[in-house]
């Protein structure tokens, strides 16, 4: 029998039609954790009830389908009566752990009481959420001999927000007292903790997952001993103040706080020295300044990154940035850790003063009420992983990315707990990006599409559009990078090069994170040039072999395998390479060093489009680090750091000050510990 396009409108037609009820679905979302889908008591019982009078729908049996999930494939296995899905099981072991990982029963609730794949997705799970609903429509096709397709939902909402959440005092069953709340144990929140436990505070961290969140470890910082120490050999690392301020500002279109940059710039260096003394006390790490800042071009660098690196001992040991720091704090006795406990709201006097909050326990969902004698230090990072917040925040930079496991977490509640209490949002909404993603030949850039992390993406190789065509100068910040692709056909483009690229790839004298070499003072690079390429070429999950990286022994081949228009591209390749051969780019103004020829087989290309890191706007703070209303009055009792902070990143993220956002997030936390330890 042939297959039939079967809409959810008409499957739940012929649902009624058979007199079967259909349950309703509870809202499978809230801030940090998925909340327990709820049913009608007789959502279970209703299809058994009906099915002697009801006609058969489905053949009776056990289907099974998978689809593509962020870090895997999701299996879903349904066991079907003619009438109804009785039994559903999805296996999603393989995505992450505390994000897609533990939303399986949820989802298997949620169907079995919809009996239907058009269920909401789990918060911050989006990504393995729509792969759960696409493996349930096909199984659900497979029983009814039907076309079953996943409704699209618009999430984009002016409503995004939403009111916070009441809960009454009867459901509130544990109290906790402590000086210093910290929500969130990321790179903000443990440096926030580490100097309140050393300034003798009384401290709890609350973590909605399972485990810390990594730490961040390039961190950019201005005149710390290492870099003063490094002028007498490489002057050309001294950085001027007033510049780098003027640059910020520059990159932010003015839509910055500039005081709030000269707070990093005038502490940044005690934090990286106190990091570095701390870390270097174990015999487990030692600390390097990431001294480089590429040849000269139309774009400044600064030589502001540091980062740690493992001695002998640490590596033997096998300690972790966030082993060491935490167990720096168990060290002093003054921390408290609570880990699977979510933030739901902030709790605040009747003049606004914050004095805790109302959070949850993910292990039995039973609330909590936390006082914080001293403040509340908010460090539960961006939005990046609440599809409802971009779509209506940042529509550009979902049409721009692709979703691959490693990635922000964050799903913008504590954004939202801080609105509640009356804070300001920055006005305008961007990203940290990176040209670190790719796509398969037949396939381009969305926050639908599922790609694979590809490191090798910076290198300013020749780039060219689906035309086949050349469209800016691909040397420059990643993001400008990034955001003339999104001017080109779907926002995706193509990396191109040659057997040669290792030659070239030192030759491009890179900076930061994406420099595959030694950097010139010696200092590690954060990935070797083989260690990359070896991802990208060899075993059976390299890009080669998965069909995201394509090789050919002919340009004409190469253009067929990336579904790229051959002549197009064969004339554009042609053209770059004579502009490479006389050392000036005529067409885009490229630097000579970063003009190198694609004429030496075999030839590779692949499809690129974003990695989304993590958001940069949030909600507003004063020097102090204390978060601010509209009208600029600080809200007593309430501190921030990190990505839910605002006034300091506007429109593009400045990497080429390697390790800022990091250093921000890290020297806030400190000082924003320090503000609120030294009140009585």
């Amino acid at each position: 029998m042939a297959n039939k396009e079967l809409s959810r409108r008409d499957f739940l037609k012929g649902m009624a039609a058979g007199a079967v009820g259909m349950a309703t679905m509870g809202v499978l979302s809230g801030c940090g954790e998925a909340a327990t889908a709820s049913a009608p008591a007789a959502a279970t019982e209703a299809p058994v009830a009906a099915a002697a009078a009801a006609e058969a729908i489905y053949t009776p049996g056990t289907y099974s389908a998978a689809a593509k999930g962020i870090a895997s494939d999701v299996k879903v296995t349904m066991t079907f009566s003619e009438t109804a899905i009785t039994d559903c099981k999805i296996d999603v072991s393989g995505e992450t752990k505390d994000i897609g990982g533990k939303i399986g029963p949820a989802m298997e609730q949620a169907v079995l009481d919809a009996q239907s794949p058009d269920v909401d997705a789990v918060s911050g799970a989006t990504v393995t959420s729509d792969a759960i609903k696409k493996a349930v429509a096909d199984c659900i096709s497979q029983a009814s001999g039907k076309d079953v397709t996943v409704a699209q939902t618009v999430v984009a909402s002016a409503d995004w927000l939403g009111e916070a959440p009441a809960i009454s005092e009867g459901d509130i069953t544990e109290t906790l007292d402590t000086e210093v709340l910290v929500v969130g144990c990321g790179t903000g929140g443990i440096m926030a903790t580490m100097t309140a436990a050393e300034e003798g505070a009384k401290v709890l961290v609350i973590e909605k997952r399972e485990t810390p969140t990594g730490i961040r470890e390039d961190i950019g910082s201005i005149n710390s001993r290492l870099q003063l120490e490094s002028f007498a050999e490489y002057p050309e690392f001294e950085i001027d103040k007033d510049e780098a301020l003027h640059e910020l500002v520059r990159y932010a279109g003015g839509y910055v706080d500039s005081d709030l940059i000269k707070v990093w710039i005038d502490n940044s260096g005690e934090l990286v020295d106190w990091l570095t003394d701390l870390m270097e006390s174990t015999g487990d790490w030692y600390m390097s300044l990431e001294g480089g800042i590429g040849q000269p071009e139309f774009y400044k660098a600064y030589a502001t990154g540091h980062s740690p690196h493992k001695t002998a001992q640490g590596t033997e040991k096998g300690v972790t940035t966030t082993s060491t720091f935490r167990d720096f704090c168990d060290k002093t006795g003054n921390v408290d850790w609570r880990f699977q406990t979510s933030l739901i709201k902030l709790e605040q006097t009747s003049d606004g003063k914050v004095t805790g909050v109302i959070a949850q326990d993910a292990t039995d969902g039973h609330y909590l009420r936390i006082n914080a004698s001293k403040g509340v230090i908010m460090a539960t990072g961006g939005y990046a992983t609440n599809t409802q917040m971009m779509l209506a925040l940042q529509p550009q930079t979902m049409k721009m990315k692709a979703n691959v496991p490693i990635g922000s977490t964050d799903d913008g509640s504590g954004i939202k707990a801080m609105l509640w209490a009356g804070a300001e949002l920055d006005p305008t909404h961007a990203s940290m990006m990176f040209n670190r993603c790719s796509v398969k030949p037949d396939e381009t850039a969305g926050y639908q599409t599922n790609g694979k992390w590809y490191w090798f993406g910076e290198q300013p190789f020749l780039k060219v559009n689906l035309n086949g065509k050349r469209f800016c100068n691909e040397s420059g910040p990643y993001e400008h990078m990034l955001h003339s692709m999104y001017m080109q056909p779907n926002h995706t483009y193509c990396d191109i090069f040659d057997s040669n690229c290792k030659k070239y790839a030192e030759q491009f004298d890179e900076v930061g994170c994406c420099r595959l070499f030694a950097f010139p003072n010696g200092a590690e690079s954060n990935m070797p040039f083989d260690y990359v390429w070896g991802q990208m070429t060899e075993g059976e999950n390299s890009h080669l072999a998965l069909g995201y990286l394509q090789k050919a022994d002919t340009l004409d081949e190469l253009a067929e395998k990336l579904n790229i228009p051959v002549d197009a591209f064969k004339e554009t390749v042609w053209r770059y390479n004579t502009f490479c051969a006389r050392g000036l780019d005529e067409d885009y103004g490229k630097p000579e060093h970063r003009l190198t020829p694609v004429d030496t087989p075999p030839f590779y290309g692949i499809r690129t489009c974003a990695w989304h890191l993590t958001t940069l706007n949030g909600c507003r703070i004063n020097t102090d680090m204390q978060v601010i209303r509209e009208d600029g009055t600080p809200i007593e009792g309430l501190y921030a750091t990190g990505d839910c902070t605002g006034g300091f990143f506007a429109q593009t993220y400045p990497n080429l000050f390697t390790g800022l956002a990091c250093g921000r997030t890290m020297t806030f936390g400190r000082r924003a510990a320090k503000k609120v330890c030294a009140k009585r």
